[in-house]
């Protein structure tokens, strides 16, 4: 759905962050902000703050910021256009009937056909399998030692022997052949025409995170193949980005996640009460699963089996999920191969006692690199301690280097200090292997780039406090004089909203749509303005505009025509700025 830009401001500005936020978190008022305990992020002090002059909330332990949009995407893991529909709702008033482009009604009436082809067919599914057809597969699910309120709540099913009977049964409710082939849930050939996808299968509805039917995953009653048999790629289905289980994980807010390798390791963890349990939907965690679990949690426990084939499935998995920021552990089940044969042998208590104990992704990657090695050969030992020595230079702070250089130590039993050295050599024969550039080059750039991002992080929030220093501002610089897409496409909102006689901050961050970027965003307006005297404000403020104006003068001149006369004549008529400001008088009120 597409909204346009006024009825999003409409919808914000009746929803004042503070007072929504305040239903999720206890806030305390500190000056003009408010503070509270971070929901996004464990902590003892409060770091979190809700701005109602700025209509933007901002953690400044975990960086976590945007407005009243984002809150509501990033806690309750909304959609947008379901995060505009609630506060729609919370304000009272109804949303007019938004236009849409031809190929965008096309492809949600598409989708929204597919989810409801979906949704029938889940509720059939559901009544086939407590009917006298299903009762072989209903056995085979209580075999299983699932209770009837579990196979309730996962909407359990089953497609009887049949491989035309849902097809028939959705032609009786004259659904045309031509969805019936977007749908994944039929299959089509020359000799046979179309047919059902999943029959003589116990079916397991998969469900997004908003609970809404969007595929399925079937197990073959008998010897037949495949095993287990997903729904295609559909407009409604993508594998890639969705979790088996995430719609009831997601609302049991626990510190993890327990991600397991199939349907049936959730639903047993969930009937032992670890209802934060999602699977990938037969197919290897994705950079797209590792970011969507990026946004419940930090934290991930690997819940593979514990053959080689589950081994193998952790090891690619630890880096995806480090990638995007989430800490892994791995959890031992030998001797047992998987979750429900583990909690059937010995209980929902002991298998605490396994997460708790869970391993070190690092140390189980080390323990799965020494099986490569001889560790009774001088030569076999060497190479693997080796192999651990360049796994931690990746590590670029000392501190979680070091300690996971002793830990490693203590582990294998040898010297910290021999495994430091090699860790050193390793190191340093990377260093001299790299074609960089000159070490005072990278130093200079190092030192340029932090310092100038962090000046003009700080003009946009003095900007944003203090409106009024805009009119001496814009004498001086222009958006074009910002570094990075980014800081010059918020100066370009911002520059642009004053020059319209208008200050809502919250506003700006409505043009970008990913959350990280929101929070990137918000981060430019919460920069420390802590001074102690008008004079020193004044004296910083004139210092981080020369900056600014300056970077932008040596970036030009950097790639000016030695030939362009007139170029080099306009920068030196620029320069004289650099004066200018030191004697302007800037109004901050």
């Amino acid at each position: 759905m597409f909204y346009s830009d006024d009825l999003i401001e409409e919808v914000r500005s009746r929803n004042d962050i503070v007072d929504v936020v305040s239903g999720y978190v206890r806030l305390q008022r500190k000056g003009n902000s408010y503070f509270g305990l971070c929901p996004f992020h464990s902590e003892k002090s409060a770091s979190f703050s809700v701005s109602r002059e700025k209509q933007m909330y901002y953690c400044f332990g975990c960086g976590a910021g945007g407005n009243v949009y984002t809150f509501l995407m990033e806690y309750e893991h909304y959609t947008f256009p379901e995060a505009v529909k609630a506060l729609e709702e919370r304000a009272g008033f109804a949303l007019p009937d938004q236009e849409e482009s031809e190929e965008d009604k096309r492809r949600q009436s598409l989708k929204s056909r597919v989810m409801e082809l979906n949704k029938e067919a889940a509720k059939y599914f559901y009544y086939q399998l407590r009917a006298p057809g299903g009762a072989h597969a209903m056995n085979y699910l209580k075999g299983r030692g699932l209770s009837d309120e579990t196979i309730q709540r996962f909407g359990l099913g089953y497609a009887n022997k049949y491989s035309d009977d849902l097809y028939r049964y959705l032609k009786g409710k004259q659904v045309p052949d031509e969805l019936l082939a977007q749908s994944g849930l039929m299959q089509v050939n020359e000799k046979r025409g179309m047919y059902d996808k999943f029959w003589n299968r116990v079916i397991f509805p998969i469900m997004d995170a908003n609970s809404r039917v969007i595929g399925f995953g079937g197990r073959v009653m008998g010897d037949g193949k495949p095993k287990y048999l997903n729904s295609p790629e559909t407009v409604a289905f993508d594998k890639s980005r969705n979790l088996y289980g995430l719609n009831f994980a997601r609302t049991a807010r626990g510190k993890y996640l327990l991600v397991c390798e199939g349907y049936m390791d959730v639903i047993s963890l969930h009937q032992a009460g670890f209802t934060n349990a999602v699977a990938s939907l037969g197919t290897a965690l994705t950079a797209q699963h590792a970011g969507l679990i990026r946004r419940y949690t930090q934290e991930v426990i690997l819940t593979y089996d514990s053959d080689e084939a589950g081994m193998r499935a952790a090891l690619r998995a630890i880096p995806i999920l480090a990638e995007a920021g989430v800490n892994a552990r791995v959890l031992n089940m030998k001797p047992y191969k998987d979750p429900d044969e583990f909690i059937k042998a010995l209980g929902a208590s002991e298998f605490q006692k396994r997460i708790d104990d869970a391993q070190n992704s690092f140390l189980f990657e080390t323990d799965m690199l020494q099986t490569a090695y001889d560790m009774n050969d001088p030569n076999g030992k060497t190479a693997f301690y080796r192999a651990v020595a360049e796994k931690l230079t990746g590590f670029e702070q000392e501190l979680e280097r070091e300690n996971y250089l002793e830990a490693v130590a203590a582990r294998y039993h040898v010297r910290a200090e021999s495994l430091r050295k090699l860790v050193n050599s390793v190191a340093l024969g990377s260093i001299n292997r790299r074609v960089a550039q000159p070490q005072t080059q990278r130093l200079q750039r190092k030192e340029q780039e932090p310092g100038i991002l962090k000046s003009q992080k700080l003009l946009l929030t003095w900007l944003i406090e203090f409106p009024a220093l805009y009119a001496g501002v814009k004498k001086y610089i222009t958006c074009e004089d910002f570094t990075g897409d980014l800081y010059r496409n918020v100066a370009r909102l911002l520059f642009a909203q004053y020059d319209a006689g208008e200050h809502v901050p919250a506003k700006i961050l409505d043009s970008f749509t990913d959350p990280e970027e929101q929070s990137r965003v918000a981060a430019l307006f919460h920069s420390n303005l802590e001074v102690e005297t008008e004079e020193e404000r004044e004296k910083a403020f004139r210092e981080t505009l020369q900056k600014i104006v300056a970077h932008s003068l040596d970036e030009r001149r950097a790639g000016l025509d030695p030939a362009d006369i007139q170029g080099l004549q306009r920068l030196l008529t620029e320069q004289k700025k650099l004066k200018e400001i030191a004697g302007e008088n800037f109004v901050f009120h």
